[in-house]
């Protein structure tokens, strides 16, 4: 084997050692919501947003890479688009830490399992990118799963369809941001942090904040709420430079996996026949999707980038 070979598969050992242990730590972050959970979801997001700064800013520091954020600080148009981002991956983590709060977890993994397929029909609404017919059909059992949840539920299954429809906006809009990935989630958090602390200094004034000496247990917490954010970020950008998309592809369901499993028998949330069913149609479509990534011909493959 020549040395570029080894390299090749240290790099892709390494990418997916990095990539494992975000999805890992997606996977358990229910757990640690759970422990927030009588804390205010927007109180949360503000703190998530608030201790994310310096564990991004450290990172770019060992990295090299403050120079770029500089740059990126210069241009109207990249500090704009960061800020559109921004607001759908608050929006997304907002939902989240609520839906955790009132034992809604299940519905979380459903959102987090349909977002690739809501990513693809986005692509060809919005791209023009042709879906074969493997996916047309993973779409369409997707779509049948929601309906269901809707008439067993008497209405939409929004929280699902909210997580599903912002990530994948964010991931959209994400892609057009003119900057890597851990200077992009730096520049995002910075434009946040501003109101983030604004609202936590007023509810300290208001006396409705939880960040006080006289509870150590939610100070920590909270601050806690910074790495907890940002590491499985920062190792699922390491991870996914190193891989090819198909691996990626395959390793998202391990989060929504996970957060299935803990809703279920960690937490005890209902898991009725109806949801049974659909998730079993959503597990199809998944595969369905699966199949047809690891097994198109590459003359209709579409370039990731």
């Amino acid at each position: 084997m020549t040395t570029d070979a080894h390299a090749s598969d240290a790099a892709a050992t390494r990418g997916f050692l990095f990539a494992l242990s975000a999805y890992l730590l997606w996977g358990a972050l229910p757990l640690f919501m759970k422990a927030v959970a009588h804390i205010p979801a927007i109180e949360v997001v503000a703190h998530r947003i608030i201790w994310s700064v310096p564990v991004a800013g450290v990172t770019l520091l060992a990295l090299g890479r403050a120079a770029d954020v500089k740059v990126a600080l210069r241009s109207p148009r990249t500090v704009l688009m960061a800020a559109v981002t921004a607001a759908f991956i608050t929006c997304n983590w907002s939902i989240y830490v609520w839906a955790i709060a009132v034992d809604r977890t299940v519905e979380t993994a459903l959102g987090y399992y349909i977002n690739p397929l809501v990513s693809v029909l986005m692509g060809a609404a919005l791209l023009g990118e042709r879906l074969n017919r493997f996916q047309i059909a993973a779409i369409a059992l997707a779509a049948v799963a929601v309906l269901i949840l809707a008439l067993d539920a008497g209405g939409v299954p929004w929280v699902s369809l909210a997580l599903a429809i912002t990530f994948a906006i964010y991931g959209f809009l994400r892609k057009t941001l003119p900057i890597g990935p851990s200077q992009g989630f730096f520049l995002e958090v910075m434009i946040l942090a501003l109101p983030a602390l604004g609202y936590i200094i007023w509810l300290q004034m208001h006396g409705e904040g939880h960040f006080v000496l006289s509870n150590p247990g939610d100070i920590g917490l909270l601050m806690a709420c910074g790495p907890v954010t940002a590491v499985p970020l920062m190792l699922y950008a390491f991870g996914a430079k190193l891989l090819r998309l198909s691996t990626i592809g395959l390793m998202q369901y391990i989060a929504p996996t996970i957060i299935f499993l803990i809703a279920v028998f960690g937490f005890g949330e209902p898991f009725s026949g109806v949801r049974v069913i659909a998730f079993v149609l959503i597990w199809m479509a998944l595969a369905i999707y699966t199949w047809s990534m690891f097994f198109r011909r590459p003359a209709v493959q579409t370039d990731p980038a």
